[in-house]
């Protein structure tokens, strides 16, 4: 027998502004998101094959649970077929799944999904006192015939529908069997950030931006994904945040702890040399002040003591350059 797994999109933000195709997932479908994910890797249900809608909020889905499995988001295949699709046309995709993959994932819309499943399983299935079969980020989990090509209506065996909703709210830390609980999952906690800088008239200067809710004066960081290094994760931070381009360092000249989401983040700081910045409304968080400052006033303005020994340890290795 081979697995089929059936997730439908999570929650989407209707007050975006955009389009249907280009309608991003809210905070509350990127957490269930990551929840599903969490229950396949508990589950040990790795698919080994994904296939997606290239509708924005299926892509995120789908790479936010991907990465609390620790899969690379790379891996999802996108098949514009699965955007408004027939529940024919859905089984034409699935019959044309790769021979080797014997867990397959699919994620796309309703109400196609929905009919899908009552198409494949063949029989009524129950109807939660809801009225929604599959409610967003809802997972279908089908066993089937040892053949994608040969599937037809009726062959599917449905084994479970599991909701997003049902799923406890924090996640396990730093595994699916451990103990402690988190507000988010375990890669949220692993973080880099770049240490931006330039020598301009034969003096260091340090790159300083605002944070978005306290604007105070920090170095751009995040979340380092999965299929990210540290570093090129510092990188994209640094552009999105900074609005500057630049070579970031192979090696980590320090970390930092801090706490957020009810424990402790550890960040690893990159020096960044700075080679080209952005104008004032060409950068994706324009909304945040950024300044360049000497190594004396950087110091004054950061909060972070580690920060501060990290600007003395680069200004001293660039002067013995």
């Amino acid at each position: 027998m081979r697995e089929l797994l059936l997730l439908r999109h999570a929650k989407s933000d209707w007050t975006s502004g955009v389009g249907d195709f280009e309608r991003p997932l809210q905070k509350r479908g990127e957490l269930d998101a990551h929840r599903v994910g969490t229950w396949l890797f508990s589950k040990e249900l790795m698919p080994d094959y994904i296939v997606c809608s290239p509708a924005k909020r299926a892509l995120e889905t789908a790479c936010f649970a991907c990465n609390t499995m620790s899969i690379p988001c790379n891996n999802i295949a996108t098949n514009k077929n699965l955007y408004e699709a027939s529940p024919k046309q859905l089984l034409k995709i699935i019959k044309n799944f790769p021979i080797k993959a014997k867990r397959a994932l699919l994620i796309g819309h309703n109400p196609e999904m929905e009919d899908l499943l009552l198409s494949l399983v063949g029989k009524p299935i129950v109807i939660p006192a809801d009225g929604k079969l599959l409610p967003t980020a809802a997972l279908a989990w089908l066993k089937i015939p040892d053949s994608w090509p040969s599937l037809s209506p009726g062959q599917a065996k449905l084994i479970s529908i599991t909701r997003a909703k049902s799923l406890p709210r924090k996640f396990p830390y730093p595994s699916p069997n451990g103990e402690e609980l988190r507000k988010r999952p375990a890669y949220y906690y692993t973080q880099s950030a770049a240490l931006p800088y330039r020598i301009k008239n034969g003096k260091l200067e340090i790159l300083l931006i605002t944070s978005t809710k306290k604007h105070k004066w920090i170095i751009p960081k995040g979340i380092v994904e999965p299929e990210m290094s540290p570093q090129r994760s510092a990188e994209k931070e640094t552009l999105e945040e900074a609005g500057v381009y630049g070579k970031v360092s192979d090696n980590c000249i320090g970390s930092y702890r801090y706490e957020k989401w009810q424990a402790e983040c550890v960040v690893d700081v990159y020096p960044f040399k700075v080679s080209r910045v952005c104008n004032e409304k060409n950068w994706p968080e324009n909304h945040r002040k950024r300044d360049w400052f000497s190594v004396e006033q950087a110091v004054e303005k950061l909060q972070q003591p580690e920060l501060v020994v990290m600007i003395k340890s680069l200004a001293e290795m660039l002067k013995a350059s």
